[in-house]
């Protein structure tokens, strides 16, 4: 059991090590990251290729690197956006850690880009302990998963700088206790911002280009209290 525990910490410092790395160079690059985490289902993709398509329309460079155990299913969909976008397998890996995201953008990232979304891999689980590099973790919640997910994805939520939740549309439907989901995602993770969304109406796209944007240029994001990184934001 010791053994166990000692070499998975061995991996998450190496990990953190390359992700203060990458973090530093894509600052140096003007690149700012916002990596997304949620768990299979949650519209996260729908969400996304309408931020990436509203970002073009406002001539703000963008680019995405989205993570799936197989298929390029989501990049394709991604792709219709008109932004660069670019498929990462994990061949059944459940998480992305840095070397994977760098390796990928190494040679394919846009000189140009000023944001960079990456889409991990469906799960609140192990991908809440792994530091990407990025400047920004957004989790996102599906209105039909639950008030009480918050409570138990502790590490996922307690260490996002912004939360989202989506598919708003449905909130009736299933009986969605928004007051009881903001109760828990306060209890992990005091002071966050919770923005509402619904990728098929537009409601809360702006709103999170704009957050992602203001810390871009040099307005102070929240600190979460499991941050996994320093307090930094990308060059303006």
């Amino acid at each position: 059991m010791c053994r166990s525990v000692d070499v998975k910490q061995a991996v998450l410092a190496k990990n953190d090590g390359l992700a203060a790395s990458l973090r530093s160079e894509l600052a140096r690059q003007g690149v700012t990251m916002v990596s997304l985490l949620s768990s299979p289902g949650s519209g996260k993709t729908e969400l996304l290729g309408r931020v990436l398509a509203r970002a073009r329309e406002r001539d703000i460079p963008v680019a995405a690197l989205t993570a799936d155990l197989a298929t390029e299913n989501d990049a394709r969909r991604l792709a219709r956006s008109g932004a660069p976008v670019k498929q990462l397998l994990t061949d059944g890996l459940c998480h992305l850690e840095t070397q994977q995201v760098r390796g990928h953008l190494e040679g394919w990232l846009p000189r140009d880009t000023a944001l960079l979304f990456v889409e991990n891999v469906g799960n609140l689980v192990c991908p809440a302990s792994y530091d990407l590099g990025e400047t920004l973790r957004v989790v996102l919640m599906a209105v039909t998963e639950g008030e009480d997910k918050p409570l138990k994805y502790p590490t996922a939520f307690g260490s996002a700088h912004l939360v989202v939740v989506t598919k708003t549309d449905l909130a009736e439907a299933v009986d969605f206790d928004e007051s009881a989901f903001r109760r828990h995602v306060e209890q992990v993770n005091p002071g966050v911002e919770i923005v509402r969304s619904c990728a098929r109406d537009g409601d809360g796209v702006n709103v999170l280009l704009d957050r992602v944007l203001a810390v871009r240029h040099g307005a102070s994001s929240h600190r979460p209290p499991l941050s996994l990184q320093p307090h930094t934001h990308a060059a303006s």
